[in-house]
């Protein structure tokens, strides 16, 4: 589902109405009917409430008088209040404007702050308030009259219903520019905005309604400008396919984990775990020679291969040819590896000389901190990255909050100026690829902030791209389940006590869910 900014949403509207030929005021008529729908599905005594409005003289306002006319018309309670001058209302709204006169609603004319004051009580004697003042249109930060209503309906503690974008915050933007609207439920047109899904303007969206208004989808997949796009359960679902029924392990894939050092071992163990849960046929994991016992020991199902070490007990550079010769169709590079000036110098060589896909994370990213140059896709050979804030931070030579501040942009341009795909991870894990599409993912929860997670999700990607034989489809399956999984863990453990082990042992779940499948129990148990 894409994600628009203010300049595609009007061109999204203006090739609907000029060239399919659906009439901007049915546009308007539908948007306020699914407004009101959204309400009625989200407040069960919507019919018993007093629903304040206020409108804008814009198009968002005209969507605010169609709410009014059918909630009038199905007896509901309420009153309209225009911010400005009636005589300043024009093209679709006016005629909204001008319907609601007729049938004998009144509509107040609030045009400064004198008569907002007279009126503001009679407002937070609502039950419930709809904010139809501004849309998708909004450049900068309100000032006066407009500021002034936004701060005292926030602290009014009336819920709020927004339609389009809390008014104050800007489609151009994730950033909150100014003083805005804490919307209760937010019901945007046809597609999600960016300050509705990015933080930290998101927190003022509410829940979230996209609403059909009869956009087509084709014009929305067709808009120029940036591509960003969110990643739905319908869509991953698409790329996972069934398995045949005379499938045998060689046809998911070799994944080769290159992981691990002493005191560290549990990161390969988790990515190699995260790799057996997503699928892949054979999974080996090559360790240094001192860490294998221990990490053998963890789990039956993955192999492993030892490898000569630094004196601290990390991989060393003179394993690089060892490695190199290993069969695999994906190698995943990284977890618990260490910084020795020996593994990082295995890391850069690996990389530029290996024959297959490398997924790279944690410690493989250090070796490239301050020369990112260095980590450059080639023909034949894609690779993925999968940094958190600090590590994308390291590599770039930025601050964590600078990386934290445009997630989307920092994640597109490191993927276009290096030729790979980049998985940033966090709160709304940002996925770039190297051909400029760009994908926000909405699972996951804070109880996934805790050590060993990036490395399940490094082993699932690895699998997945084993499997799919697709970069990006392999980081859309692998984001969007690893997210799905921790859902399912935190909601039996609490975002408190869980672990990667807790994510990991709800993998399967997570895909049963995402394929809609059930486990059903043998006929005869208890």
């Amino acid at each position: 589902m894409r994600v628009l900014n203010a300049t595609q949403m009007r061109e999204a509207d203006r090739r609907t109405i000029e060239e399919i030929g659906v009439p901007s005021l049915v546009l308007m008529e539908n948007a306020g009917r699914q407004v009101v729908a959204a309400m009625e599905a989200a407040f069960d005594d919507l019919s018993s409430r007093q629903v304040a409005i206020l409108c804008g003289r814009g198009n968002n306002g005209g969507d605010g008088f169609v709410v009014a006319r059918t909630l009038a018309q199905r007896d509901v309670q309420c009153s309209v209040f225009l911010l400005g001058q009636v005589a300043d209302v024009c093209g679709d709204a006016r005629v909204n404007l001008e319907i609601l006169g007729r049938l004998g609603v009144t509509v107040v004319e609030v045009t400064d702050a004198q008569a907002w004051e007279l009126h503001y009580s009679e407002i937070t004697r609502a039950d419930l308030i709809v904010d139809a003042i501004f849309g998708t249109g909004l450049k900068t930060a309100l000032s006066g009259l407009f500021e002034t209503v936004v701060a005292d309906v926030n602290g009014a503690g009336i819920p709020v219903v927004a339609i389009d974008l809390p008014s104050g915050l800007s489609a151009d933007t994730h950033q909150v520019i100014g003083q805005a609207i804490e919307a209760t439920l937010t019901v945007t047109m046809a597609a999600p905005k960016l300050p509705l899904v990015l933080p930290p303007a998101e927190t003022h969206a509410g829940d979230l309604v996209i609403a059909d208004v009869g956009i087509p989808n084709a014009v929305l997949e067709e808009l120029d400008g940036p591509w960003l796009s969110l990643l739905t359960r319908e869509h991953v679902r698409e790329l996972v396919q069934g398995r045949a029924s005379d499938a045998h392990k060689g046809d998911f894939g070799r994944v080769l984990v290159v992981a691990g050092s002493v005191g560290k071992t549990g990161a390969a163990h988790l990515a190699a775990t995260g790799a057996l849960r997503s699928g892949a046929g054979l999974v080996t994991i090559a360790t240094p020679r001192s860490a294998v016992a221990t990490i053998a020991a963890m789990a039956p199902e993955y192999m492993t291969e030892p490898l000569e070490e630094t004196p601290g007990g990390g991989i060393d550079f003179a394993a690089l040819e060892r490695v190199l010769e290993l069969k695999a169709d994906v190698m995943a590079v990284g977890p618990g590896l260490g910084t020795a000036p020996g593994t990082s110098a295995f890391v850069q060589a690996l990389v530029e000389r290996a024959g297959v896909p490398i997924v790279l994370d944690a410690d493989a990213l250090n070796a490239f901190a301050g020369d990112p140059d260095r980590l450059m896709g080639r023909d034949g050979v894609d690779i993925v990255i999968t940094p958190h804030p600090g590590e994308m931070a390291r590599l770039m030579g930025l601050t964590v909050d600078r990386v934290q501040a445009d997630r989307v942009e920092i994640a597109r341009s490191f993927a276009d100026t290096h030729r790979v795909h980049v998985v940033l991870k966090g709160h709304r894990t940002v996925i770039a690829t190297a051909e400029g599409r760009t994908f926000v993912n909405l699972t996951g929860n804070p109880g996934m902030a805790t050590g060993g997670t990036g490395d399940v999700l490094t082993g699932m990607i690895s699998a997945w791209f084993a499997q799919l034989l697709d970069a990006e489809a392999a980081c859309k399956v692998a984001v969007y389940l690893h997210g799905l999984a921790g859902d399912l863990a935190e909601a039996d453990e609490g975002e408190v006590a869980m672990t990667a082990t807790d994510l990991v042992d709800r993998l399967g779940d997570a895909v049963l869910e995402l394929t809609a499948r059930r486990k059903v129990k043998p006929q005869g148990d208890a």
